[in-house]
């Protein structure tokens, strides 16, 4: 089935600051990057390309942190921190354009470069990622807090995570996975948790 065009949440400047919680999922959501081993991820040599490369964002986007992240067999899961508005920079000229908003730019470099790099390894040509991402704009410290406490435990809860295709979440979809998680079940921002998992 064709997958939807996704799309970021409507109207608002991903370029402004703030704390971003982004997931990342690998194309059908093959296990490239490791497995849970006694409740603890074991990094692949892909899981530990796609971690240093999340880990060196902020040594190529000027004003821009990484907080709380780890990778999962086939997701990976970081906040971001925008740390000030970038006026006139490239990505807050148009608004219209969500695909040069910096998030998005961030993201997509990210892609790019883990894809890149598996593909390049011997044997390998067919890495990669399912289209698009998921984020949600943190707006509080309950949110942070509750994510941070996810993105850490998640090893954890492998067996519950809606991401494990061989998994036995209780949610049916993604708007109750990610929104019990954050905390406000009605906050999501992405077409992706509508979408994804139909």
């Amino acid at each position: 089935m064709k997958e939807r065009k996704l799309t970021r949440l409507k109207g608002y400047n991903y370029s402004q600051s703030g704390y971003y919680f982004v997931t990342i999922c690998t194309k059908d959501r093959g296990e490239w990057f490791g497995s849970i081993e006694q409740e603890s991820m074991n990094l692949s040599r892909y899981g530990k390309i796609a971690h240093d490369f999340w880990a060196g964002i902020s040594a190529h986007f000027e004003n821009v942190g990484v907080d709380e992240f780890s990778v999962m067999p086939n997701h990976m899961h970081g906040i971001l921190i925008i740390e000030e508005n970038m006026v006139g920079n490239a990505y807050m000229r148009s608004l219209r354009n969500r695909t040069k908003m910096l998030l998005c730019k961030i993201i997509q470099q990210y892609k790019a470069s883990v894809t890149r790099t598996i593909n390049s390894l011997k044997n390998v040509f067919h890495f990669g990622w399912q289209k698009s991402f998921y984020d949600h704009v943190i707006r509080n410290d309950r949110s942070l807090d509750n994510l941070r406490q996810y993105i850490t435990n998640n090893p954890l809860k492998w067996e519950l995570d809606i991401e494990n295709r061989k998994g036995n979440s209780p949610h049916k979809n993604c708007v109750d996975y990610y929104g019990e998680i954050i905390g406000k079940k009605k906050e999501v921002g992405n077409a992706y948790l509508r979408s994804l998992h139909r």
